[in-house]
């Protein structure tokens, strides 16, 4: 792909990213709501199971925000990121928190979201790692990134909720960019040939 391409594609999505705070400062003051994601991860929390104290500690039950829990209160629970990088957690899955008498923290996946997989460019912007896919990037995990060893250009598959918005994607499986473009080129060299050109040969 040319710079120029490259340029062109990171114009429109300061673009759009630019139209999309705008539209979120307009729909702020229509509606009172400072995030509306929050406030849609407390609605899908007011489902679960309210919080209670058992033998092995205080149970909280949740909604996987893309980086913490959130219960029916709105109260954010941290989620270690490599625990929800190697679980694979979606944006929208439904969990279950243990606080144990000494401490501890200890999280259970208890009603996994409905998911799709969708593929895109790893990016980065504004600081922050992002996927591009189906005209919007999605943002993931930084201990995702370090762990699958991407690098910006390299082709990612993540996972998202298979209905509804997400801000956040789940790393599934990297195909770093210098093997792509191998692949790419493979598949044009063989389309080359399916189409009959031959080449010459020397005796």
């Amino acid at each position: 792909m040319s710079d120029d391409k490259i340029l062109h594609i990171q114009e429109l999505i300061d673009s759009a990213s630019s139209a999309l705070k705008t539209a979120n400062a307009l729909l702020r003051a229509i509606t009172g709501v400072i995030d509306t994601g929050k406030e849609r991860n407390i609605l899908r929390a007011s489902h679960t199971a309210p919080a209670s104290v058992g033998e092995s500690g205080k149970v909280v039950e949740g909604i996987f925000d893309g980086q913490n829990m959130v219960d029916s209160e709105g109260n954010e629970y941290p989620i270690p990121a490599n625990y929800a990088s190697k679980s694979k957690l979606v944006e929208g899955d439904g969990m279950k928190l243990t606080i144990t008498d000494e401490g501890k923290f200890i999280y259970k996946q208890i009603l996994p979201i409905k998911r799709k997989t969708v593929f895109g460019i790893l990016i980065q912007e504004d600081g922050q790692y992002k996927i591009l896919c189906e005209g919007k990037a999605y943002r993931v995990l930084l201990a995702s990134v370090t762990f699958y060893r991407a690098e910006v250009g390299d082709q990612v598959t993540i996972l998202l909720p298979e209905e509804g918005d997400a801000v956040w994607g789940a790393i599934d499986a990297v195909i770093p960019k210098n093997i792509a473009e191998a692949q790419a080129r493979e598949t044009v060299s063989n389309a080359s040939l399916e189409d009959g050109e031959l080449s010459p040969s020397i005796e």
